[in-house]
């Protein structure tokens, strides 16, 4: 039975769907020694080719599903790779005997805090779907006055480069002048949203954490840097 390349390929843990339709719309996905295209549809039999490099498939069924909660640390990034050579999230990561760890979003270089890890693309691409609205909740420290009518106005939505954004919630976390910290509340995922929204303002982001993905939760006793693998009542929890 055929599917769709994409489809395919994400059950075999290469990426999230939406990576894969990149790679096919960059070309760097053969099927049986032609270059695939969106829409193509292909078995557990075809011969794929990724980057030049065979891909082995697998039934999805025979994969135990994992996820793994990391405690990124500030100055890591979220790529497999650098040309810079900065170090990734990857680096710290347990090995897969088959297929490979898929991030569910991404956190900046300058933002520590939750971030999880999956081996199945279908599921990481429903986490990260706008449409689920899973709740990401931030600790902020922030440098500038913060005044009511500015926390109005980004609960209320403030127009961005790349459309209307705000927060659900905002929360004062208490602390004095450079070191005020505020708690706030997003159900997506974009790039870079709550400095930007913050920044709108005319106030700094000096820091900022991720202490809550959907019902998860960072743990005090885990520390930057290392990971833990979520029960089956965390994943039931996790998955919409």
């Amino acid at each position: 039975m055929s599917e769709k390349i994409q489809k395919v390929l994400a059950n075999a843990g290469l990426g999230s769907r939406r990576q894969i339709e990149n790679w096919l719309r960059e070309g760097r996905i053969a099927v049986n020694g032609e270059v695939a295209k969106l829409g193509d549809r292909i078995t557990l039999n075809d011969r794929v080719r990724v980057d030049g490099r065979d891909v082995p498939l697998f039934k999805s069924a025979t994969k135990k599903l994992r996820v793994l909660l990391y405690h990124k640390p500030e100055g890591e990034i979220c790529s497999r790779s650098d040309p810079e050579d900065r170090p990734t999230v990857f680096d710290h990561l347990p090995m897969l005997r088959n297929g490979r760890w898929i991030n569910v979003g991404r956190l900046d270089f300058n933002t520590s805090g939750v971030l999880l890890f999956t081996n199945d693309g279908e599921l990481a691409n429903r986490l990260m779907h706008p449409s689920t609205e899973i709740e990401r909740e931030y600790a902020v420290r922030i440098q500038g006055q913060v005044t009511p009518a500015m926390i109005k106005q980004m609960k209320k939505g403030v127009k961005l480069e790349d459309g209307l954004a705000h927060f659900d919630q905002i929360t004062d976390a208490g602390g004095e002048g450079t070191n005020h910290w505020y708690h706030v509340l997003v159900k997506e995922g974009r790039n870079r949203l709550v400095r930007r929204l913050w920044e709108s303002q005319g106030v700094k982001v000096s820091r900022l954490i991720r202490i809550r993905f959907g019902e998860i939760t960072l743990p005090r006793e885990l520390r930057r840097g290392k990971w833990m693998e979520l029960s089956k009542e965390d994943m039931a929890n996790l998955i919409p």
